[in-house]
């Protein structure tokens, strides 16, 4: 049963990163709660079957489904995408929530023995743009078309290495810290337009994402060790906070990096 809030039928939530992990956690817990849903993901044939799992959830759910099967990195998909969106949203709608969770980053470290083991130029800068600054494009854009407006709420998912060391994380931790730092700046441009941006930390999570960052094990094993609840944070537990803040009685509630992980963040 959907909650009763506040949106329209043609009120749409924006997941960058939709079909696995947070992102489609997410989608699914907006639809549940009466948001149509944009998502964006970038599937091959392999994991195509996850967007299409998703679509058939959400439509379940009693909501509408568009995805896009493109890199939300690149200029002219953004652009065809936001276009497209603006014609199928009616009346008075617009996009809600716009949710960043895109998790695609160079595994390398820093320093290499030999120059191929270490993180080029073009690695670092590839994880900057589709981790962090590629917030701020699809941000300006929904603005400037009107997709987003007053009562907007903007998410991003952050997590503790922005402001944490491990080998081989130094490109995604550098573009988690420069993400918050974007969060920050938006919350307050965005003020005057009453459109409110926050960074979500979650805890450690069980993603598809996490395990292929090298000694993702230690991570689990601590984390269940030290978190109050003796678990891991889990997606839906992100997306139910998520869909309760994306309330318009959250408007006071902008450029913050907001905890989501059970107590993890005060164990150290």
């Amino acid at each position: 049963m959907k909650d009763t809030l506040i949106y329209s039928s043609d009120d749409w939530a924006l997941i960058l990163g939709a079909s696995s992990g947070f992102g489609a956690a997410t989608a699914r817990e907006l639809a549940r709660r009466g948001l149509n849903i944009f998502g964006v993901h970038f599937d091959r044939k392999a994991t195509l079957h996850l967007a299409e799992d998703l679509c058939r959830d959400i439509e379940a759910a009693g909501a509408k489904v568009i995805l896009y099967n493109v890199n939300a990195a690149d200029p002219k998909k953004r652009d065809e995408t936001i276009a497209d969106m603006k014609r199928h949203v009616e009346g008075e709608g617009m996009v809600r929530v716009f949710l960043h969770s895109i998790a695609f980053a160079t595994l390398k470290p820093y320093i290499g023995f030999e120059a191929k083991e270490a993180v080029s130029q073009r690695q670092m800068e590839m994880t900057l743009d589709v981790m962090a600054n590629s917030l701020v494009y699809w941000a300006q854009d929904l603005v400037a078309v009107g997709l987003m407006r007053k009562e907007g709420r903007i998410y991003a998912m952050s997590s503790k290495g922005g402001e944490r060391v491990w080998p081989t994380y130094g490109p995604t931790s550098a573009a988690k810290a420069a993400l918050e730092s974007h969060i920050r700046q938006l919350s307050l441009e965005l003020a005057p337009h009453e459109i409110t941006a926050n960074a979500i930390r979650a805890g450690v999570t069980d993603t598809p994402a996490l395990r292929k960052i090298p000694g993702s094990g230690e991570m689990i094993d601590w984390a269940t060790r030290s978190n109050p609840y003796k678990r891991l944070t889990t997606p839906e537990d992100v997306a139910k906070a998520i869909g309760v803040l994306s309330h318009p009685d959250t408007a006071w509630l902008t450029g913050n990096v907001l905890g989501i992980d059970g107590g993890e963040g005060i164990a150290g």
